[in-house]
């Protein structure tokens, strides 16, 4: 029996559940690449593969192995590139679309540890949680009062970005806080935020009367730098920004420039430009500016769930079948010839 072929380089956020559920049934081999590998080495791999699982942050991949078009061309079999959480910045939809090949993701398979963290973060700006407890380590020339913090309980919280991340912090904030939930999205109809749990409005409506402001949303061209001075000078002055989504959504210098002059009460970032941020990066001299490292989606059952479902979608696509999280659909029908020509059957209508 000649296996079907999936590759990957470097890391898997959870390798075992991966390999167990790509593999169960002998039929698939699975492929570890090292980037500094002779490149005769990886194109002898490249050239039988039918699958490449991606990471899907554009920062962990060099350009060469991300998945455009001169990569595919290095891939003749190639049936589908996947990756291992909802990002796909590090897959050209386009090139996978005109070569016949899927582009999937695991959206939703993170949804709770990413709503967790945002959550989390916007209780720890209202409570001052950090300030107060690096205030208790340090001296005692303060008194209680100076960490007078707010509830968080029948405020108003706008989500750019109202997917499954988006829409489980909508069911956290409105069932634990009585929140008010307002939504931006522009591929839902206001009955489509309504199942969700908001209210769908304008980007500048979410800005002026929203408490928190929440990013949800990934980078694409309608995204990058949507949140720039203009938007920071439309929020409340007593308004936090949020963000989870991606760096670059955001314009950082605008977000320091808010925060020096008031206009906004503090942020959440788990999101960077550069990741980590250096050391001297402005918003990090703030004390109203929780900040972590791109880390909201990093937990063992989030990963356990991302990667064993990725397993499960490629048992999928290497037996001709459609998978469920399929960022191309318009790739189906080039896909399916090119299968019957590639594995010698039929793939699904």
């Amino acid at each position: 029996m000649t296996k079907k072929q999936v590759f990957y380089f470097n890391f898997l956020t959870n390798p075992g559940a991966f390999e167990e559920t790509l593999t169960q049934d002998g039929d698939v081999e699975l492929t570890k690449l090292t980037h500094d590998m002779p490149d005769a080495d990886i194109d002898t791999v490249l050239q039988r593969a039918h699958g490449y699982q991606i990471r899907g942050n554009w920062r962990d991949v060099p350009d060469d192995y991300r998945g455009h078009a001169a990569l595919i061309a290095r891939c003749p079999n190639l049936l589908a590139i996947s990756t291992g959480g909802a990002g796909y910045d590090t897959i050209h939809v386009d090139d996978c679309t005109a070569a016949g090949v899927l582009a999937v993701n695991q959206a939703g398979m993170n949804a709770e540890a990413v709503a967790e963290h945002a959550v989390g973060m916007m209780l720890s700006l209202t409570k001052k949680i950090a300030q107060v407890n690096q205030a208790l380590r340090r001296d005692r020339d303060w008194v209680r009062r100076d960490y007078m913090n707010n509830d968080i309980h029948g405020k108003t919280l706008g989500i750019v970005g109202l997917g499954q991340i988006g829409a489980r912090v909508a069911e956290i904030c409105r069932l634990a806080f009585g929140m008010k939930i307002l939504a931006v999205h522009p591929r839902l109809t206001a009955e489509q935020a309504a199942e969700r749990g908001a209210e769908l409005v304008s980007f500048e409506t979410a800005l002026e009367q929203s408490d928190f402001v929440l990013v949800a949303c990934g980078l694409n061209d309608e995204t990058r730098g949507m949140f720039g001075a203009e938007a920071f000078a439309r929020m409340k002055p007593t308004a936090y920004f949020i963000t989870i989504g991606r760096g670059g959504i955001h314009d950082e210098a605008a977000l320091a420039d808010a925060l020096k002059e008031g206009q906004l009460a503090g942020a959440g970032l788990d999101v960077w430009i550069e990741e980590p941020p250096p050391l001297d990066h402005p918003l990090l001299k703030f004390d109203n500016v929780f900040a972590s490292p791109h880390i909201a989606a990093i937990t063992p059952e989030s990963a356990l769930k991302a990667m064993t479902e990725a397993g499960h979608q490629w048992r999928l696509i290497l037996s001709g079948r459609r998978p469920p999280r399929l960022a191309n659909p318009d790739a189906w029908p080039a896909f399916r010839e090119r299968y019957e020509r590639i594995m010698g059957r039929p793939a699904e209508d």
